[in-house]
């Protein structure tokens, strides 16, 4: 409650004449936006080779799921790209795409900020395919294009200044943004850690239906997926739902969404 308070406070303060509230490009939800998404992507982009560097004996090449991890990230990036286009918000968002599978047991999958993926084997044989594989990738894509550690970065500035006048907020310096930055994510790998909120995972569900309908994938493949990860989560939670268990809430939640996201569905 408190931290929605003093975002609600900083929206107030800010939309007096600043610019600090904007508006995720796929779900239309307000957010507190007080740091620079490029110093954001760019620390992403450090921790995603820092990443890859200390496990590169892990990451696959060369393999068929390897290629399809590759071929399905760039299906949903260029749809992605093509509809920020459509909805002129291109130039708002400079991703510099990557996708690498990596060896692990772990059953997960992230993006970081700027477009920075990382899918583990682990997961692949509850995907199953390329449609499952979209599902996942989708959703946590849909986390980067709506600037969900933006705003956790925006709204730990917004705590951190507490009772202080916000009207100041728009020029947090960059050291600033990169000292919050690191507390909430760090540097070293630990960002593919983050957690979002169950709003944030809510919300990318609803989106990334959007972006895997975009990219030709039908949206009602990702009930199947969810249920085969709900089943898995039985014998153990995955980290890849630590925050937003899959029950049947939320697969009814999904098979709501899917009428919407079917609009964007052209086979």
């Amino acid at each position: 409650m408190f931290k929605y308070s003093a975002m609600v406070l900083a929206c107030v303060t800010l939309a007096s004449g600043l610019s600090g509230c904007a508006t995720s490009a796929v779900t239309g939800k307000k957010y507190l936006k007080l740091v620079s998404a490029d110093q954001v992507n760019e620390q992403a982009a450090l921790a995603y080779k820092d990443f890859l560097s200390k496990n590169s004996s892990k990451v696959v090449t060369g393999t068929a799921d390897a290629a399809m991890v590759k071929r399905v990230g760039n299906k949903l990036a260029t749809a992605v790209n093509q509809y920020l286009q459509s909805t002129g918000r291109a130039n708002q968002f400079n991703f510099n795409w990557e996708f690498n599978l990596v060896r692990s047991d772990d059953v997960n999958a992230w993006c970081m900020p700027g477009g920075k993926v990382a899918v583990y084997t682990g997961i692949l044989p509850v995907t199953r395919t390329e449609a499952g594989l979209a599902t996942v990738m989708g959703h946590e894509i849909a986390h980067a294009i709506e600037e969900h550690s933006v705003a956790q970065a925006s709204n730990q500035i917004a705590l951190q200044l507490g009772g202080q006048l916000l009207g100041s907020a728009a020029g947090v310096s960059g050291n600033s943004t990169l000292g919050v930055f690191n507390n909430l994510y760090g540097l070293g790998g630990n960002l593919a850690q983050l957690k979002f909120s169950r709003s944030d995972e809510s919300d990318a569900d609803a989106a990334g239906l959007i972006i895997m309908a975009l990219a030709g994938y039908n949206p009602n493949e990702a009930v199947d997926f969810w249920k085969r990860m709900a089943s898995g989560s039985q014998k153990g939670q995955p980290e890849f739902l630590s925050t937003h268990p899959s029950d049947e809430r939320r697969i009814a939640d999904i098979q709501k969404l899917i009428p919407n996201a079917m609009k964007y569905y052209k086979k």
